[in-house]
């Protein structure tokens, strides 16, 4: 009976305006921020990725920083952060799919910060266009570029996106540097990292990465290992039977 409830309630959110009813978050790095009700309420709650939440808040002072959010979805980790960052430093966000990228925006609204900007786009290793795959739904958290094997299909329902390349945004003024890079980005890390390659290696930012791939693996690795990263798991409830796919790593610069 609850859970019939639960889906009369989701639905009945989902087609109103009550979804975008301000609440307040509860904890975490945008703990006190303004939030939506619906979708994905473990935000606000306070609930989704408590280890992710801890690791940010040992970093400690964080004002004056840049940071980017690639994969920001609904923004918690961007609106988070730019809170902390302060009037002197800047967050930027990258989301590709349409339906987040509106609910991300009207986030960053809803918070006054003009700090954050945001970015309708998937970050890659090239600049021009792409497919998003959608498997029918774009409220998913796990749209994502086609992975290195995976042969898009009618069931995947794709979408046309904008993708940039970072070290060309940051070469032709419209970024700053990173002092912190949170990547998630469904299976396409090594890509994008790959396009911020001139960027990371100059300044040797400390990132977290969420692995979706054995290719997103390997090719992180290749590329900042020999910059001198070392890496730390952060802790997940992840039963995916990996060592690292289905997980968060911390990666900093030895020196």
């Amino acid at each position: 009976m609850r859970r019939i409830l639960g889906r009369f309630l989701d639905g009945f959110l989902g087609l109103t305006r009550l979804q975008y009813w301000p609440v307040t978050v509860r904890s975490g790095i945008a703990a006190g921020a303004r939030w939506t009700l619906y979708p994905w309420s473990a935000y606000w709650r306070g609930t989704q990725e408590p280890a992710m939440h801890a690791t940010l808040a040992r970093f400690g002072d964080i004002e004056g920083w840049s940071c980017w959010d690639l994969g920001a979805h609904f923004g918690i980790y961007s609106v988070g952060l730019a809170r902390h960052v302060g009037p002197t430093g800047e967050v930027a966000a990258f989301e590709p799919n349409p339906v987040s990228y509106v609910r991300l925006e009207h986030h960053r609204r809803m918070n006054g910060l003009t700090r954050l900007k945001t970015f309708e786009a998937a970050v890659s290793d090239r600049a021009g266009t792409a497919e998003l795959l959608t498997y029918g739904d774009l409220r998913s958290t796990t749209t994502h570029l086609a992975y290195e094997n995976e042969t898009p299909g009618a069931v995947t329902q794709p979408v046309g996106v904008r993708t940039v390349v970072l070290d060309e945004l940051v070469a032709n003024g419209q970024l700053r540097s990173p002092d912190f890079i949170k990547v998630d980005v469904e299976g396409h890390a090594h890509h994008a990292l790959a396009g911020a390659r001139q960027t990371i290696t100059s300044r040797h930012p400390i990132l977290i990465v969420a692995f979706h791939s054995e290719s997103e693996v390997q090719g992180v690795f290749n590329l900042l290992t020999p910059l001198g990263y070392q890496h730390a798991a952060i802790e997940t409830d992840s039963d995916s039977g990996h060592a690292l796919i289905g997980h968060d790593l911390l990666f900093w610069p030895k020196a």
